[in-house]
């Protein structure tokens, strides 16, 4: 294998460019050799590098086909300073060809070789940062990108497409387990109230695996509607979905949902009323919610009593979707409302 002996001093600039350029073997791993990098060129570029006055020497060159891709990114940037090395991310979001990283500010001066390298590493064209999480009634996400400039790409889980801008409207990815049990969910001839429905995160499956008549998806973030109108073109399921731009409150109707899905977390319990109104008897409510972990059956308990008054329910199970923070968890339950 030919490479390029470059001083590790220089490495920083021209290896991006190199990468830019087209002269780089990436089947090949670049590789240190004391104070150089010795980077594997194509045989087209060997006799510019030569004028550029670097060595080429033969050597072997192991296979990156077969190395994991945090040992080629910590690899490729090997020449960075320790502290910024040592806390690159080492899992990210996929989004598509658009990758989703935290990187703590140390970095930042390196953010662009960072980004092309991330880039180059996992075959992506687009590379963010998330910044602080989502936040807002809209739980809209803080994304800086530091590679390439697509922000809009298509997520496939479970058969489903998801298809957002990352920039505008967030994805969480811990929820899986409950869109695939959404997914599996026997809903033969009901009608089911999403009340929160984003970019069709639990609607979607649901419509299309559990033979649900009927669906009414409600948002009210624009960007997101937009996105669930979107998708549920794509799935094929505009003849069950229904989407509603507006408050889940102005939904019309009492007694007629077979099951509502309650999305949403930390003030979920402001909208249980509303769902009440909507359900029939013997319906289903899926109700999330955050609570600290050694009480959140109590507190499920108490948040139905208060909002149901004299109206019977039975808690039918409790599951954990993820932890949320220290102590606490997001939690869905599933709440049959009697009578």
């Amino acid at each position: 294998m030919r490479m390029a002996r470059i001083p590790s001093s220089e490495a920083h600039d021209l290896i991006p460019e190199l990468l830019r350029k087209d002269m780089v073997n990436r089947h090949a791993k670049i590789s240190k050799d004391g104070d150089f990098r010795l980077v594997p060129v194509l045989d087209s570029a060997i006799d510019e590098m030569c004028a550029r006055g670097y060595e080429i020497v033969d050597g072997d060159a192991h296979s990156r086909d077969r190395t994991p891709p945090q040992v080629r990114i910590r690899n490729a940037l090997s020449d960075l300073p320790e502290e910024v090395l040592s806390k690159l991310p080492m899992r990210w979001e996929s989004v598509g060809d658009i990758i989703i990283i935290k990187l703590d500010q140390s970095a930042d001066p390196y953010k662009v070789r960072i980004g092309e390298v991330y880039a180059q590493e996992l075959d992506a064209d687009t590379v963010c940062v998330d910044r602080s999480g989502v936040s807002g009634e809209f739980r809209q996400p803080s994304m800086e990108l530091i590679h390439g400039t697509k922000t809009k790409s298509t997520r496939l889980e479970n058969g489903i497409k998801y298809c957002f801008d990352v920039t505008k409207v967030m994805f969480a990815s811990g929820n899986v387990d409950e869109r695939e049990r959404m997914k599996n969910l026997d809903c033969t001839g009901e009608t089911v109230v999403d009340m929160f429905a984003g970019i069709g995160y639990f609607t979607l499956p649901l419509a299309k695996f559990s033979g649900a008549k009927r669906v009414i998806a409600c948002e009210k973030n624009p960007d997101s509607y937009e996105f669930l109108v979107d998708n549920v073109r794509i799935n094929e399921v505009s003849h069950i979905v229904e989407p509603m731009l507006g408050d889940n409150r102005d939904i019309s109707g009492t007694c007629f949902a077979d099951r509502i899905l309650m999305g949403y977390v930390q003030i979920t319990s402001e909208f249980i009323p509303k769902a009440l109104e909507m359900i029939k008897p013997g319906g289903i409510i899926h109700y999330h919610d955050t609570f600290y972990i050694n009480e959140y059956r109590e507190k499920v308990d108490e948040v139905f009593r208060k909002a149901c008054g004299d109206r019977r329910f039975v808690v039918e199970g409790i599951r954990e979707v993820k932890s949320f923070a220290p102590s606490v968890s997001h939690y869905v339950a599933d709440i049959r409302i009697l009578d």
